[in-house]
């Protein structure tokens, strides 16, 4: 470990207590484990239960939370009931992020916890992130970014610590398969969520299903698209994927990248 990482024990030291929004990825999961290894029974994750949530991230993020020791809580989220974000206008994430840090806010409240953190990382200011305007109205700390920590530096101290998540692949809710503009729903949500899952159980790494209306466009990592192509592994998407409820299924030739769903407003503003 580093100054950086002496830098960010410092930063969480200073707090009395720390509430921190545990998603069970890369980010968070490093922020909670340093925030244990200083706070101890003062540092404790809260996880937002969710439709938007990837298939099997809340199980994940249980299991984290057991290995690294702290007290974990679940509490059920409901942007869904939010027409604002149900209508997924471009700054979607605003109202999703909104009401999890009232949950968070909420929660730390009950627990006499003085500061709720996130895991927002230095690389993050560099994107569309529209819940960081959220993030400021509800006063919600980002310690990796105030320790100038980047994404390539909390996975590698992350794997310095042995936690499994070093080498996880990105994840975001499921609320970001959709174009803009495109409504959200349960049922919508659910049947993106099954095809993301029988990506997992043919063992893709990473990857995301873009829905397009009864068009599912998958996106894999360059590296695992000819194994997608196999004969037998493409039929059984197909055949999987029309059984979900789609007409029709396409493969990204470009491959898996994060905020793909973002590229429509960069191109509009060049």
């Amino acid at each position: 470990m580093d100054a950086k990482f002496e830098g960010l024990k410092e930063i969480l030291r200073g707090a009395d207590g720390l509430l921190v929004a545990f998603s069970g990825g890369v980010d968070s999961t490093f922020l909670l484990k340093t925030a244990h290894m200083v706070l101890g029974d003062r540092a404790v994750g809260v996880t937002a239960s969710s439709p938007t949530a990837p298939p099997g991230e809340l199980e994940a993020a249980r299991a984290l939370a057991g290995l690294i020791g702290c007290r974990h809580i679940t509490i059920d989220s409901h942007e869904l009931d939010n027409p604002s974000f149900v209508q997924n206008p471009v700054n979607r994430c605003y109202f999703c992020k909104d009401e999890l840090y009232r949950i968070c806010c909420w929660q730390a409240d009950q627990l006499g916890l003085s500061t709720v953190v996130d895991g927002t990382n230095l690389d993050d200011l560099k994107d569309h992130r529209p819940g960081l305007k959220a993030a400021k109205e509800w006063r919600i700390r980002h310690p990796l970014v105030e320790a100038r920590m980047t994404k390539e530096e909390i996975r590698r101290y992350s794997r310095d610590l042995e936690l499994p998540s070093w080498d996880k692949p990105a994840i975001a809710c499921l609320s970001s398969r959709f174009p803009y503009g495109t409504e959200i729903n349960v049922e919508r949500l659910q049947k993106i969520a099954a095809c993301e899952r029988a990506l997992q159980e043919l063992h893709f790494r990473e990857f995301r299903v873009r829905y397009h209306g009864e068009v599912a466009r998958i996106e894999v990592a360059t590296e695992e698209i000819d194994r997608l192509l196999d004969r037998e592994t493409r039929e059984a998407i197909v055949e999987r994927f029309k059984e979900i409820g789609f007409t029709f299924v396409s493969l990204d030739l470009q491959g898996y990248r994060t905020g793909s769903m973002n590229e429509s407003l960069r191109n509009k503003i060049a």
